[in-house]
């Protein structure tokens, strides 16, 4: 069994994600739960779960994570979408924008497709962008506008390191800030000293070190090439 949840409003969708399979594991108390994404897809999982069933559980509730970001997982879980539909376990896919053959097979197979879709705002698409505005809604913790602005910065051009660099700026700004009772001391601009303290309400001084540690993490893992740069910064905006 199948159920696709996907579209631009992730965190629409996320939140149904999160719902859903808490409406399924209340009606299956007994059925076991596992969760697999697109950096911790094996092959071997579609075979173990399509046919198996838990040692001590009569169903498994497999929530798939954004996992159509591993071409391998994509080209793996098309190829099989009968088999995983035909399934005695259950399948929940939450995945991001789909082209129309992936839709196509999703409808023809699942149990109930729905779609999160972000409302445009055409008057300000592409027009008087400013990037530093992520820098507010990091500062806020609002994950939701803050991907909506990170999105609207791919789109007017601004490359993922660009984007990374102003994030990891607030953030150290922040830091600065946590240990400074002036902005001299800080060495900080008096306005950006002044918002920063304001934006230390929203996280604890140790959220802000590990804030900036995953931030570093990031550039170096997709320097060696261990990951997109552009994926891996969407899933730390995910997770503020």
């Amino acid at each position: 069994m199948i159920y696709l949840l996907y579209g631009s409003d992730i965190i629409k969708s996320r939140n149904k994600l999160h719902d859903l399979v808490g409406s399924l594991i209340k009606k299956k108390p007994d059925a076991s739960h596992v969760k697999i994404n697109d950096e911790t897809f094996e092959p071997s999982y579609l075979d173990e779960y399509i046919g198996g069933m838990g040692l001590f559980s009569s169903k498994t509730i497999v929530e798939m994570d954004m996992v159509f970001r591993n071409k391998e997982a994509k080209e793996e879980i098309m190829s099989r979408i009968k088999d995983i539909a035909a399934s005695d376990n259950i399948f929940v896919f939450l995945e991001g924008t789909l082209n129309k053959a992936e839709l196509t097979k999703f409808e023809k197979n699942a149990e109930k497709v729905q779609e999160f879709s972000l409302k445009e705002e055409p008057e300000k698409k592409n027009k008087d962008f400013n990037i530093f505005s992520l820098t507010d809604a990091l500062g806020r913790r609002d994950r939701k506008q803050l991907w909506v602005l990170y999105q609207k910065a791919l789109m007017n051009n601004s490359a993922p390191e660009e984007i990374h660099g102003i994030l990891f700026w607030q953030i150290k700004a922040m830091l600065q800030a946590a240990k400074s009772k002036t902005a001299q001391e800080s060495g900080l601009n008096p306005f950006v000293f002044q918002k920063s303290q304001g934006f230390l309400k929203n996280y604890t001084e140790q959220e802000v070190k590990e804030h900036s540690a995953k931030l570093v993490d990031i550039y170096h893992k997709a320097r060696r090439g261990i990951h997109e740069f552009d994926v891996a910064l969407e899933k730390y905006i995910l997770e503020i």
